[in-house]
């Protein structure tokens, strides 16, 4: 468990900050899902997933599948919070104070169940997109223009950078691409064109998954969308087949290096569907069937949409079921949310269960998905070595 190689990373962390080097993992464990006995009955974590979903009632498989947030370090609040069942939690800048033993107070607290963690998520891509200011790795507004080797390097000390402070879930790495510096999305891109960004999205999830579960971001692309989706739905009428060879081409790398989520965005392609895609069957079938993906599918943060204005977009629960039923496995909600919302939320999911309006199979399909990647996370070791070339910048 990466919780067990803290000690080891404690004095690591400490030299990354005097521009030593951060330990960092070697060669990656064998994977959880491959057969490793979670429970000791010889079952892997989907197996046990789905057994555990069985068992629950529709309320718990609803709060299963949402990632929720309070701005707050207190960590009784934050394990009150967490004993509702809900699947994740992601940290923002409220939850990060500066001291690392208080971070690890924080992140621990957020593990009620020690036999079935939940999702602890952040947004840590470097540079523009930081929670963590003792990442002083390069991020992408000087990576997309070096060597494809020194961004496996700045995302192995980044992710254990990551994984040190308890967090099993990084929403680090930007999928999109565009030439256009004036798209909001340029200076997080890790390449100007479809394969430059496509070697270093592979260099940075195989660096990642070796110690937690990597995030690609944000699917389909924003490159081809001009507009920031944080108070907007950005769209193109770009087609099908011009995204397969271009915005797809980097999305495609990460989920054939591994990566464990994949984010849609809340954007519109209007050729292949008017909807965002976060809202989209069309493109979460697309992701499956067409790129292979097996995962977890979640949302962007769904703040976002009720942020652009439109009518439709004005209820969180509305939101989330739609997002359910569209195929994604785990919502996630911060801007707007309160103590209270992921509570309607999961109330919203499961009256919608009760109506018909959502299947019952698609949400235990969705709680299961998020489940196995919470047992393969609690179960998959970490393997730390010294890592000299994981320098931090400057």
């Amino acid at each position: 468990m990466l919780r067990a190689a803290r000690p080891l990373l404690g004095a690591a962390l400490a030299t990354i900050v005097a521009a030593a080097a951060l330990t960092a993992p070697a060669e990656p464990a064998e994977p959880a899902s491959t057969g490793a006995s979670v429970s000791g009955t010889g079952t892997g974590p989907a197996a046990r997933a789905a057994e555990l979903v069985s068992t629950m009632t529709t309320a718990q498989q609803a709060a299963a599948v949402i990632m929720g947030h309070i701005p707050t370090t207190d960590p009784s609040a934050l394990s009150a919070y967490m004993t509702q069942g809900y699947g994740g939690f992601i940290l923002m800048g409220a939850n990060i104070p500066s001291d690392e033993e208080e971070l690890h107070a924080v992140t621990g607290a957020l593990v009620v169940d020690a036999a079935l963690p939940p999702l602890i998520a952040i947004d840590q891509e470097g540079g523009l997109v930081s929670r963590l200011d003792t990442d002083g790795f390069p991020a992408s507004t000087s990576l997309k223009s070096q060597p494809v080797s020194d961004t496996a390097s700045a995302f192995s000390g980044r992710g254990a950078l990551v994984a040190q402070a308890g967090a099993t879930v990084n929403f680090g790495t930007v999928a999109d691409v565009t030439a256009d510096p004036s798209s909001f999305i340029y200076g997080r891109a890790l390449g100007t064109d479809p394969q430059a960004a496509a070697d270093r999205v592979a260099a940075a999830t195989t660096a990642q998954e070796r110690v937690l579960a990597s995030t690609l971001k944000h699917f389909p692309g924003h490159g081809a969308a001009p507009g920031d989706s944080h108070h907007a739905i950005p769209s193109t009428t770009e087609s099908l087949d011009r995204w397969r060879a271009a915005d797809a081409v980097p999305f495609v790398a990460g989920i054939d290096a591994g990566a464990s989520l994949l984010m849609f965005g809340h954007l519109a392609y209007t050729a292949v569907d008017s909807a965002p895609a976060s809202l989209s069957a069309r493109w979460h079938e697309i992701a499956r069937d067409e790129l292979g993906f097996d995962g977890v599918m979640v949302t962007d943060d769904l703040g976002m949409l009720q942020a652009s204005g439109i009518e439709e977009y004005r209820d969180p629960v509305a939101n989330a079921v739609a997002a359910i039923a569209a195929g994604n496995d785990l919502v996630l909600m911060i801007s707007g949310s309160t103590a209270g919302t992921a509570a309607q939320m999961a109330a919203g999911l499961v009256a919608a269960v009760e109506s018909g309006s959502l299947p019952a199979e698609r949400l235990a399909d969705a709680a299961t998905r998020v489940l196995t990647l919470r047992l393969e996370q609690s179960a998959s070791p970490a393997h730390w070595s010294r890592c000299p070339e994981c320098e931090p910048a400057g």
